[in-house]
Parts: C-alpha cells; structure tokens; sequence
C-alpha cells in the first residue's frame, strides 16, 4: 500500500548512489530474506526485465519486512484511533541495473532486508542478481501515513512504536530531504532552478484499475510508468527498446482519481547510446509538484 509523501527533515548527502554503510548495520540479518523468481510474460517486458512488475514486487516485499519487523502475521497497521496506516514511500532508488541482459527463463534471486533509519522512515534493499552476475540494486525509502483528509492531497505521518529503533544511516534518505527541501541545486548533472526551461510535457490522466492501489492511492510504480511514457513521446526515436540503468524517484504528494499529471520533460542528455534525463511530476490542477525522476537509460 504506498503513497507518495515527503520524507522527514535530515541533513543534505552528496550526489551519490548507493550508500555502503547499511548494509552492515546491526538488524539487518534478522530481517533478510532471500528467494528466485521465474521470469515468464507477467515480469518481462519488450526490453528485458519489466521495471513495473518489479516495482510492484519490491513494494510488497518492503511492506511485508515491516510487518515481519512489528511480529504481525500480515501488515495491518492502525494509529492510536484505529485508522489504517500505510507505508508512504518518499523515494526510490535503482543502481547498476542490468535490466536488459535478462529475459524468458531466466531464474531472478532477489535478496531483501530492511531497516529503520529514522524515528518514522524505514529503507528497504534489494539485490538482483540472474546467471551468476548482479542485475542490480534497488531502494525503497517510506514511511508511515494515514489520511488527514477525504482525498489523497493530505496525508500526516504516523510514528510506529513496535517497529525496532534506528539502527542505519541512508544516503537516499537524505537526498531525498535535500530534494524536499530545496537545499540542492542540481542532481545527477541536471540544475534544478530551472523551472521554466523544460522542453515539452505530457498529460496523462491516470486509470483508476490500472494507475491506483487497493488503498485508493496513485501507486508509486505508476509514477515510473508516467515518465515512460513521457520519454516514449520526447525520445521515440530510441525507447523502444530502452532499458533502465539508473533510476531515482523523490516523491511529494498524490493525486486523487480523475485528476490529471503533468509530465514535464525538463532537460535530456544524449550520449554513447545512453539517454538521460529530468523530469518533473505535478497536479495539472494546481500544479502541485509531485515527483522528480532522474533516469539514465542504455538507448540503443
């Protein structure tokens, strides 16, 4: 169950990647699991891997460690009213991704562990590995929200006493604070004080059976699918069998069903068949932000 909302206040971490220093961190072993999947049509796509199927499964898994972390057979989270809480993720984060090497029958090991790293954030990891090689490492960065509201504009965060204390640092977390907050002017090359310097945008309005979870929220996997789409209608010429080598995903807000997303494509590289890019996620209403996606894809 995942929404998007900002993540909590911490001090800003340099333009990086993965951060190294979790995945030694003390209560991480208790929480790691570890299982293959046969790649078949639900998890492939015309490029290789399907980043939306696997999205969804790493949200899942994510969701779950957390109800393993409080000892609950399933994940079924209320605040002190006994309203439902849910695990809002505030960022994603993919690295070396080898998305495209894999396909039909291919057996996909996925090892996931999760930690807390902040009073009410939790990040999960997820190393992919196929054929005896790594395929790639993805982040999830949430936490815990219930409505303040009728619709999806406000959300407050809630604070889960039985999940066990901070115990790692995260680098995403950070940036994705940074990002909040406005203490970072570029990204991964791209400058970010130049709102009105995008190239073009695309309005979509999301499909409430496709785009939206069981908890009435537009799903943070259709946020990737958006930016997809976006770069199908700027860079045509190249995604069709574009895969992912990098992806990172800073979450806002959410929209409710019938209101439409802008997609703003605001600044694109092209270089040794790769394609890399900015864009930026709003409410078309009100132009709320929503999101900002930094891709790097291999574009042949």
């Amino acid at each position: 169950m995942n929404v998007a909302v900002p993540p909590a206040g911490l001090a800003p971490h340099p333009d990086a990647g993965v951060d190294a220093t979790m995945p030694g961190g003390a209560g991480l072993a208790d929480t790691a699991i570890e299982d293959t999947v046969l790649l078949g049509m639900p998890q492939l796509c015309l490029a290789g891997l399907s980043e939306g199927w696997l999205l969804k499964e790493l949200g899942h898994r994510h969701w779950m460690a957390l109800a393993r972390l409080a000892g609950h057979a399933v994940p079924d989270f209320r605040d002190v009213d006994g309203a439902p809480v849910y695990a809002a993720f505030c960022a994603l984060s993919i690295e070396n991704a080898d998305f495209g090497a894999l396909g039909e029958n291919d057996r996909l090991t996925i090892s996931s562990a999760i930690a807390r790293v902040s009073r009410t954030q939790f990040l999960s990891r997820h190393r992919l590995s196929a054929r005896g090689r790594e395929r790639g490492t993805v982040e999830l960065l949430s936490c815990f929200v219930r409505r303040a509201g009728s619709g999806n504009h406000a959300v407050a965060r809630v604070a889960i006493d039985a999940l066990p204390g901070a115990v790692a640092r995260s680098g995403l977390s950070e940036r994705a604070a940074a990002m909040r907050t406005g203490r970072l002017t570029q990204h991964r090359g791209f400058p970010l004080d130049g709102a009105g310097a995008e190239a073009g945008a695309l309005e979509i309005e999301p499909c409430p059976s496709q785009d939206f979870n069981g908890a009435g929220f537009l799903y943070f996997p259709s946020f990737v699918a958006f930016v997809d789409r976006t770069e199908w209608r700027f860079d045509a010429a190249r995604a069709p069998r574009a895969s992912t080598l990098r992806r990172e995903l800073f979450f806002y807000g959410n929209v409710d069903p019938g209101e439409s997303v802008r997609v703003r494509w605001m600044a694109a590289r092209r270089e040794d068949g790769r394609l890399a890019h900015h864009c930026r996620l709003e409410r078309a209403g009100d132009g709320a932000r929503l999101a900002d996606a930094f891709t790097l894809r291999a574009a042949p």
